[in-house]
């Protein structure tokens, strides 16, 4: 069972934490995609404890009853609430992953925190907006193009634009969210998408717009701004994962990321999407982050 707290961070803002797996393993910081905030889940949950690993994760700035940032922040920016919660939990080295909109993050976490960070995992993680040589929405699914280009016109058009568009999405029931997403989501993620991933998804999407779309507006403006730290820098281990299935995600992210990121290992798939990578391959994505990590 995970703990839900409310942690002290920067400049007088609370933080909201999910604490569970192993409560005496080794420190696992988790970063959910866009949107999420901290909803209980027994696969991630169960997984992080039977693996020996403590499983923490946090609503970013905006979700659920974390405060936001007086104004969208970078991806290095959330390196700030990682070692705050880090810190207040007691976790020194950990390692670290990051799920779709969370890779970045995770990859932040091992560019930044080189002395703590023992390894990271890019789950299914997109690459950045300005990547060379790469069609960033090839094999994107429309809604996306849709919501990323609203992003490029700035704070104000975006978030009128998720209020008008994504809202749904947000409020969706567990029956209902896959529709919900239309075609980002692909054959072999309409699968998965049953049973507790349908209902995680779904509350995760509630409590991630408790506080209206402010914490989508800034995880959409920070995919479309330079992310604040240079990939070149990251010296711990880092292995990508990523599906060829995925419409979210397209497959050529994960291709680039594990070119781009020194001494990256890449697990690609040709089968999985981007849900069913984390359904099916959890257990092996968190087992092979403690290889990297030594622990």
């Amino acid at each position: 069972m995970s703990d839900l707290l409310h942690v002290p961070g920067p400049d007088g803002r609370t933080i909201e934490v999910l604490d569970g797996g192993d409560p005496e393993g080794f420190g696992l910081l988790f970063h959910g995609g866009s949107p999420s905030a901290v909803a209980g889940f027994a696969l991630l949950d169960d997984t992080a404890r039977r693996l020996g690993l403590r499983f923490v994760t946090y609503s970013r700035p905006g979700y659920g009853a974390s405060t936001p940032r007086p104004a969208a922040g970078a991806y290095a920016d959330d390196v700030v609430e990682s070692v705050a919660v880090l810190d207040h939990l007691g976790i020194a080295d950990f390692v670290t992953a990051g799920w779709s909109g969370g890779g970045p993050r995770a990859l932040a976490c091992a560019a930044l925190l080189p002395e703590r960070c023992r390894a990271a995992a890019s789950i299914a993680g997109v690459a950045p907006y300005d990547a060379a040589g790469l069609d960033w929405f090839d094999g994107m699914a429309e809604e996306n193009h849709a919501e990323y280009h609203a992003a490029e016109q700035g704070a104000d058009a975006y978030a009128a634009y998720l209020e008008a568009e994504f809202t749904p999405m947000l409020r969706a029931s567990a029956a209902e969210v896959a529709e919900a997403m239309g075609g980002l989501v692909t054959p072999v993620d309409k699968a998965a998408m049953t049973g507790d991933l349908a209902d995680w998804i779904a509350r995760t999407f509630h409590r991630a717009g408790a506080q209206g779309v402010v914490g989508v507006r800034d995880d959409g403006l920070a995919a479309v701004r330079p992310w604040g730290f240079d990939l070149d820098d990251i010296r711990v281990p880092v292995a990508v994962w990523q599906g060829r299935e995925d419409a979210m995600v397209p497959f050529a992210h994960g291709e680039w990321l594990a070119a781009a990121v020194p001494g990256a290992e890449a697990h690609l798939f040709d089968a999985e999407g981007h849900l069913s990578i984390v359904v099916r391959q959890l257990a092996t994505i968190l087992t092979d982050l403690g290889r990297l990590a030594g622990i």
